[in-house]
């Protein structure tokens, strides 16, 4: 098992799929934000828990990012969100982890993955390269596109592991952005290039949850 720390506690029990969430630097405001909002893993997507677990306070986060009320909506550019998904594909072709799904909203990413790599060696990359390419285009020097803390889940079970899948691409269904998942682009759903990907590469060990 895997422990780092940095605002918040991380458990990475090894041979477990991973499903990871991080937003652009003020997208939320601050008066918003708890303390405890992820200070213990739980079902992410699991709205039967108590109103103030771990679980219904990421919907409930989940859910403002999506009415876009608040902050930077950058990667709504199809040019930002092909920036932002470039590293994500990028690094299961270097084999650091097998991608599952993932979506690109315009303020934030979802990815569901099993990693092969310490999940600091994914993260830094996936933020650090989209960061560095859109700060260029924006011509901003010196000021942070993501916010520092992302939300990482372990998952469960098989079951889990489909709800959290659908939940990822049913995401700009439910931002009301579009009526199906397969037609939002920057997503494993609408994307032909991960279609593409999914199709040719080469074998890759078979995800392993508990039952």
């Amino acid at each position: 098992m895997t422990f780092y720390r940095r605002n918040l506690p991380h458990w990475h029990p090894e041979g477990k799929s991973i499903f990871i969430t991080w937003r652009l630097y003020g997208s939320l405001p601050a008066s918003f934000m708890r303390k405890k909002q992820t200070a213990r893993n739980a079902c992410t997507t699991n709205t039967t828990e108590s109103e103030d677990s771990p679980g219904r306070e990421f919907v409930r986060l989940d859910a403002a990012l999506d009415s876009a009320k608040h902050g930077p909506l950058w990667l709504a550019s199809p040019e930002f969100a092909a920036y932002a998904e470039y590293p994500i594909v990028h690094g299961a072709e270097l084999g650091r982890y097998q991608l599952h799904a993932y979506v690109i909203m315009p303020n934030h990413v979802h990815i569901l993955l099993d990693s092969y790599v310490p999940l600091a060696k994914i993260s830094g990359p996936l933020k650090g390269v989209a960061a560095c390419d859109i700060n260029g285009r924006l011509s901003r020097t010196g000021k942070p596109l993501w916010q520092d803390e992302s939300f990482d889940h372990w998952i469960r079970n098989s079951a889990e592991f489909e709800r959290i899948r659908h939940y990822i691409e049913w995401n700009p269904v439910r931002a009301g952005l579009v009526t199906r998942p397969e037609d939002w682009k920057w997503s494993s759903a609408g994307s032909e290039y991960f279609a593409y990907f999914k199709r040719t590469a080469l074998p890759t060990p078979p995800r392993r949850v508990a039952e």
